[in-house]
């Protein structure tokens, strides 16, 4: 493809909360655009009115650019074929549907719904193709003038050709289609709504899409819109067909596709929990595709570099979350310290932050950031890490509190007061030191000397590295908080 004619869309509804699949193929609709210098186009696909919603809408601009997606043409932005929400264009819609029916592409069907089912049983029960029978097709004047007279209000229904529709897929090769799989279908509702069958492809058309990449579930639909495509071309409303590439499902638990149902589909749960948007998107990469078969991590720009839609695995892709994690944690790790500590800024105040704002150390942030930037996966871990810096005191886990505080703890513990009062508090070395010796003197190694310690400093058995935490939270509080524990264990 030549430089720069590439032109892609991403169309999705406003309704609920952006869905991991949606924004994967907006991702990979995104990369493709910017790998070939081609165009980026987002259209906002809102024609139902009981479902779409102004929230879910800006809900969506907010969740492209939190992701980095710049587009190229659509809402806010603008561009040479708007407007760019389907709800604004009916007009558009009803010319070309009025141009289909002149031309004999579409025809009006009157059959109701259970006219229609009943013609479905019966082909079924026939072991015949249950889609619609032609029964409109070539109705006479007299026909629709009874049918009309008893008050029927008709649908447009496309006429497919009788003829086998072959296209090749760019993800899944060449796939074809015969005549009595793919029957006449409805583009207009009785209520002269137009349907996702007419719109998306009339859109397509009338903004030269020249790649479809979309989700494997609207499959079944492509060889409709081919042929809808050939007759818009006829109509001089479309140029050309354009290539479709028909994505990989996404796959939740027990081999089933990831729905808006499931808890780990919404991008908002990534969002508030500490997901970078580079550690997302180069996880979502991965459902389909990959940069090289030993490397998983890399960035956006070097994913836009080498990705190229004819790369794309056609199996459905398993959504693993504990992958997930491991990957963004690499982008934590990733980050300058500077930017870390800077994103880490929404998880040290309310709602997430349990301690009173004026508590709140900067100093003893940025002290205990590149330690604690190690240790994170999501961001949001930084809340219950640190916690134990800017709370008065810390708050027991009940479970480690009995795991580290055995029978013999509170001797061990008074011993590595007394070694820690002398020890330097400069030196996270010199801190390690003094709890080591306080192990010795009791015959235990670092490991279990240190248990006590930092459930009495920091209320838990893990956390960060214990000895640069001593040196962040400062002699006097740690020795305070250890006298406290002392106490606690002899009560």
């Amino acid at each position: 493809m030549a430089n720069g004619s590439v032109r892609v869309r991403f169309c999705p509804s406003p309704t609920g909360n952006p869905h991991v699949g949606l924004v994967r193929t907006a991702l990979f609709n995104w990369a493709y655009a910017r790998h070939t210098g081609g165009t980026f186009v987002f259209r906002i696909e809102d024609t139902d009115a009981a479902r779409d919603s102004e929230e879910s809408y800006l809900q969506l601009l907010d969740s492209l650019r939190w992701l980095g997606f710049d587009w190229d043409e659509g809402p806010e932005v603008g561009g040479p074929h708007p407007p760019y929400r389907q709800s604004q264009r009916m007009d558009i819609y009803k010319d070309v549907a009025d141009k289909l029916l002149e031309g004999g592409y579409a025809y009006h069907c009157y059959c109701t719904t259970e006219e229609l089912d009943a013609r479905r049983d019966a082909a079924r029960a026939a072991g015949k193709p249950s889609g619609y029978d032609g029964h409109c097709r070539d109705l006479t004047a007299e026909q629709v003038a009874a049918y009309e007279a008893e008050g029927r209000t008709p649908i447009v229904r496309f006429r497919m050709p009788d003829e086998t529709i072959t296209f090749t897929d760019l993800v899944r090769g060449e796939l074809t289609f015969t005549p009595e799989n793919v029957p006449d279908y409805g583009i207009v509702r009785a209520n002269g709504m137009p349907l996702y069958t007419l719109v998306n492809p009339v859109d397509d058309a009338l903004m030269d899409i020249t790649h479809v990449l979309r989700g494997e579930d609207l499959l079944s639909s492509t060889p409709r819109q081919v042929a809808l495509y050939k007759a818009l071309i006829e109509l001089g409303v479309a140029k050309a067909v354009p290539e479709f590439g028909h994505l990989p499902y996404v796959m939740g638990e027990g081999n089933k596709k990831l729905s808006k149902r499931d808890p780990q589909s919404s991008l908002n749960l990534y969002r508030e929990r500490g997901f970078l948007p580079e550690g997302l998107l180069n996880y979502l990469s991965l459902l389909g595709w990959s940069l090289a078969p030993d490397r998983d991590i890399f960035s956006v720009e070097e994913m836009v570099a080498a990705f190229d839609i004819s790369d794309v695995n056609p199996n459905p892709a398993r959504f693993d979350l504990k992958k997930a994690e491991a990957i963004n944690a690499d982008h934590i790790r990733l980050l300058d310290v500077k930017d870390f500590t800077e994103r880490c800024r929404p998880w040290l105040k309310a709602p997430f932050a349990p301690w009173a704002p004026e508590d709140f150390d900067e100093a003893r942030w940025q002290a205990i950031a590149p330690h604690a930037q190690t240790r994170v996966k999501v961001l949001s871990e930084i809340t219950e890490n640190v916690d134990f810096l800017f709370l008065p005191e810390p708050v027991f886990d009940e479970a480690s509190w009995a795991k580290a505080m055995k029978e013999g703890s509170d001797a061990l513990l008074r011993t590595a007061r007394e070694k820690l009062e002398t020890a330097d508090w400069t030196s996270p070395e010199s801190l390690k030191e003094a709890v080591l010796a306080a192990g010795e003197a009791h015959g235990l190694k670092l490991g279990k000397a240190q248990a006590p310690v930092r459930v009495a400093v920091t209320g838990r058995t893990v956390g960060l590295p214990l000895f640069e935490s001593l040196e962040v939270l400062g002699k006097e509080k740690t020795l305070a908080r250890i006298d406290a524990a002392l106490a606690r264990a002899a009560a």
